[in-house]
């Protein structure tokens, strides 16, 4: 009977598995390293001129730290001096560090806004305030919202975020100009997309959309996208990967990628058993399809 029960708790995780079209790449296996205690709650990976970097969420230090990409050790830091209310991405351009403080938890939040540092001039420091168009009402709803963000790209030079959908467990891409300078610049609503988790992390590279993030029992996905001819990247059917329990390899927060390889950090998290340290990964690209 027993026996029975597995086989049949593995044709229905199978037919799932297919119609979700998910394959599986456990990604223990590329584990490289565990990150600095100084960065337990890392959130967030961008790649520089050959240097990776990243930071840390909400009421942590306001440091951009400077990351060998080979190996995870901190080779440096930025002290910006600036406040750390819900720091929870990092992108970069040629110029300029652009890190999101818009991490919205309880969905309340009025201050959304993106800091943009010059690379070379770290006391060059704008603000870009947004806020969504959409959203009519700010009551505090904890993990029970749809405007939460974690993931930020640049591209084509706009800042484009992806939103962290507690409710609908969707994502919606919106876009904001770096250059306009509003009170508070409306984010431009593109496009939505399904996701089936949350999204903690986006990284783009070569037409490719790759979104890193974890449902609420702390299953592990990545979805990797082709960007359409018009910009977008909802309009096809992307590819979609389970990575692994968050139980084993710890909150999953951040990606970046290259030409060889995908770049995966994740912070440390209580377990029921036990306490997962802050892994640092490095997955080979050949293991992505259709690229």
């Amino acid at each position: 009977m027993r026996a029975k029960i597995i086989l049949l708790f593995l044709f229905f995780l199978s037919f799932h598995v297919q119609a979700q079209r998910i394959d599986w790449m456990k990604i223990r296996k590329y584990r490289v390293a565990v990150l600095s205690d100084s960065l337990k709650e890392n959130s967030g990976l961008s790649l520089s001129n050959g240097k990776l970097y990243t930071i840390n969420d909400s009421g942590n230090s306001s440091e951009i730290f400077e990351l060998n990409p080979q190996n995870g050790k901190i080779t440096g830091k930025i002290n910006t001096e600036l406040q750390n209310k819900d720091w929870e991405a990092i992108t970069t351009d040629e110029n300029y560090f652009y890190i999101g403080d818009f991490g919205n938890n309880n969905g309340n939040r009025r201050d959304l806004k993106i800091y943009r540092i010059r690379k070379d001039s770290v006391q060059d420091i704008r603000e870009i305030p947004f806020q969504y168009p959409q959203q009519k009402e700010f009551l505090k709803k904890p993990h029970q919202n749809n405007w939460d963000a974690e993931s930020l790209i640049y591209k084509n030079g706009f800042l484009h975020l992806f939103t962290k959908e507690w409710q609908s467990y969707q994502t919606t891409h919106y876009r904001l100009n770096p250059e306009k300078q509003e009170e508070i610049q409306n984010a431009e609503k593109l496009e939505t997309y399904n996701l089936g988790y949350l999204a903690t992390d986006a990284s783009y590279f070569k037409n490719h959309l790759y979104i890193i993030g974890y449902t609420k029992k702390m299953e592990v996905y990545l979805t990797v996208f082709q960007e359409d001819d018009a910009g977008f990247f909802f309009s096809q059917k992307p590819q979609k990967y389970y990575l692994g329990h968050a139980l084993s390899l710890g909150q999953i927060e951040g990606i970046e990628v290259d030409e060889n390889n995908i770049y995966i950090s994740g912070e440390s998290l209580q377990t029921p058993i036990g306490r997962q340290k802050q892994h640092f990964y490095i997955i080979p690209k050949s293991e992505i399809k259709n690229e």
